[in-house]
């Protein structure tokens, strides 16, 4: 738990990012999550909308 946010993000999240991407290569990771855009699926479920 952090009590800075901006701090992780900025700071934090690159290291998150490295080792979660080879756990979980279906979800996005962006390089940079302030500017990218939400969604609710991971790639192995788009285009597959009800």
């Amino acid at each position: 738990m952090t009590a800075d946010l901006a701090s992780f993000w900025r700071d934090g999240y690159r290291a998150v990012r490295a080792e979660l991407r080879g756990r979980y290569p279906k979800h996005p990771w962006p390089e940079d999550p302030s500017a990218a855009v939400a969604t609710r699926h991971t790639s192995a479920r788009l285009g597959r909308e009800r």
